[in-house]
């Protein structure tokens, strides 16, 4: 990768990571939580294997995961940053708009409120949209196959995460969230 792309997917990444945390410092307390186990076996482990695979290049040797599925191109890599920026900006974009409603694990809050505005009118779960299409840019700058299992394995934990999540909001919400599942997608606008 050419190192000013290097250099502006380090400065998206960071400006993600100081944006959710400087906004989780003031959300609402827990009413129901998701397991510390089954969080760090279904979230966190693989979210680490997945940055763990868009590392250096260098970790995987001469392996099949080095193997490209895009040239290195400077084409390529303006399209991989692209989506970075967009990825990061959505997804910061819905962390903003459910205030202090979000949790970095699946959790019910006191007052809960469902947010149906912004990205929230198209799709149910656009944070982790905005993640998967960083992730996904960060393996198109990355070129290699590796990258793309990265995105499939954070698209795995995401799924699981959000199923349970929309289990508990139905439970919460009722009639309300049936509705509203019926009228948007959870990840893809009309598609998925």
């Amino acid at each position: 990768m050419d190192p000013r792309f290097g250099s502006a997917l380090n400065l998206v990444w960071l400006t993600l990571l100081a944006y959710w945390l400087w906004s989780a410092r003031r959300v609402k307390p827990p009413m129901q939580s998701e397991h510390l186990f089954k969080r760090l076996v279904a979230y966190w482990l693989p979210l680490i294997a997945a940055m763990l695979l868009l590392g250096p290049g260098e970790w995987f040797g001469h392996s099949l995961l080095r193997e490209q599925f895009v040239p290195h191109s400077i084409a390529f890599q303006s399209m991989g940053l692209f989506l970075c920026i967009a990825g990061a900006a959505i997804a910061c974009w819905a962390r903003h708009l459910l205030g202090a409603n979000w949790s970095a694990t699946v959790q019910l809050k006191d007052d809960h409120q469902l947010i149906t505005r912004g990205p929230y009118r198209l799709i149910r779960h656009p944070i982790y949209s905005g993640l998967l299409l960083l992730f996904l840019g960060n393996a198109v700058l990355v070129g290699d196959w590796r990258g793309l299992l990265a995105v499939a394995i954070v698209f795995l934990s995401f799924w699981r995460k959000l199923r349970l999540e929309e289990r508990w909001l139905s439970q919460l919400f009722g009639e309300t969230y049936r509705q509203y599942v019926a009228r948007t997608k959870a990840l893809i606008p009309a598609l998925l």
